[in-house]
């Protein structure tokens, strides 16, 4: 026995319901509108009353972004009185609510085109990557003060690192540098302290910015932790000449590392972390040196000569308090960082100026510093005091 069988087009239906919904709004909106508009003039559409405190004058045209799609508005024109509309006065509250959340997805690493099927899905219609872009450029202000704020109080301790993002110039693509400083405070709190766009890391870069940061107020500082960069060193010392400089220990592994048989990987590296678990820098000394004799011993001289000329720029950790040594021997508070930094901008690809690169890596990082990361106490400084006073 056949039956009829009835096929029903879901998606012509939802839009058709939806297209329906829309126009009620709308209608709604407008009849709304016409009576705010009556109720201000104290007359309907032409009424001859000797009461009435105004005129209509046609009216113009707004489009409306609502939960039910975009609807437009035929919003009057007066004479003789100003029109204020509690229905406009809602919707541009609402509007600005929306701008906000709209710039905390982008800032928090959702794509531009995930934006827009997500502002479709809530709203009823998409917001254009350019309208997010023009949205995000009023944040840069707020992002350049918080970049250049002043420093307070003192930091005993910053990490130094630099990330590199690619931008376009003049139609080819390059690598920009963002240099970024994180410091821990006297209260013994990590915070940002500033970011600044370098065409690569060298010297000059790195001196200008960590100049900028003792313009700005850094002061106190008594360690530098970072990677050693091309010229870093010697603007860390021409800038803050009594301060101290510890070599990432990780960074230094690695570089021992690229001229080590990987067969002989494993073993080299127990005997470098055999070094840094010494109890003292005196007791580390000398265990660096029974291994640079045991790699010599093992034909890998380049190694022995790393280990040798450089295991001192990564032991400075030690003339601090015992229980920050763990925190001080690398850069992996920054190196953090610049993980969720890669996380948020490679949805980005190539960015079409250093400033955007900028702006955004600040972005992230000002988000970033305002959640637990910066609001836990990173290390207690009553070690540091005691030593001080010593």
């Amino acid at each position: 026995m056949s039956e009829k069988i009835i096929h029903l087009n879901e998606s012509a239906i939802k839009q058709e319901l939806k297209d329906l919904v829309r126009h009620s709004v709308e209608e709604t909106l407008n009849n709304l509108l016409d009576q705010e508009a009556a109720a201000l003039i104290d007359a309907e559409k032409y009424e001859r009353s000797e009461d009435r405190k105004g005129y209509r004058s046609g009216h113009y045209q707004r489009n409306l972004v609502t939960t039910s799609g975009e609807v437009k508005l035929k919003v009057p024109k007066l004479k003789g009185v100003t029109f204020e509309t509690a229905i406009i006065e809602r919707y541009r509250r609402r509007e600005s609510s929306v701008e906000e959340a709209l710039i905390e997805m982008y800032l928090a690493g959702v794509s531009v085109r995930r934006v827009e099927d997500i502002t479709e899905a809530l709203w009823g219609t998409k917001v254009s990557a350019g309208t997010v872009s023009q949205l995000n450029k009023k944040v840069y202000g707020h992002i350049d003060t918080w970049r250049n704020r002043p420093l307070q109080g003192k930091y005993p301790y910053v990490y130094l690192d630099g990330i590199y993002l690619k931008r376009n110039w003049g139609g080819e693509y390059e690598n920009v540098a963002i240099l970024i400083a994180i410091a821990v405070n006297e209260d013994g709190y990590r915070e940002v302290i500033g970011a600044s766009e370098g065409m690569k890391e060298d010297k000059e870069s790195w001196r200008d910015f960590i100049k900028s940061l003792k313009e700005r107020g850094l002061s106190g500082t008594q360690l530098f932790i970072g990677d050693k960069c091309l010229g870093l060193l010697e603007a860390i010392h021409e800038v803050f000449p009594s301060a101290k400089y510890q070599r990432c220990y990780v960074h230094f592994y690695w570089n021992v590392f690229s001229v080590t048989p990987r067969s002989k990987m494993k073993e080299v590296a127990a005997m470098l972390k055999a070094i840094h678990a010494q109890e003292d820098k005196e007791a580390a000394k000398e265990k660096a040196m029974t291994v640079v004799k045991k790699l010599r011993d093992m034909k890998l001289k380049e190694a022995a000569k790393k280990v040798e000329d450089s295991i001192l720029e990564t032991l400075t950790y030690m003339d601090f308090p015992q229980a920050h040594w763990t925190k001080l021997r690398s850069n992996n508070v920054i190196e953090r960082l610049n993980r969720e930094i890669r996380r948020r901008t490679r949805v980005v690809g190539t960015f079409p100026d250093g400033n955007s690169a900028l702006m955004l890596v600040c972005a992230r990082l000002r988000h970033v510093a305002s959640k637990a990361w910066g609001t836990k106490q990173y290390m207690s400084m009553k070690h540091l005091e005691e030593m001080n006073k010593v």
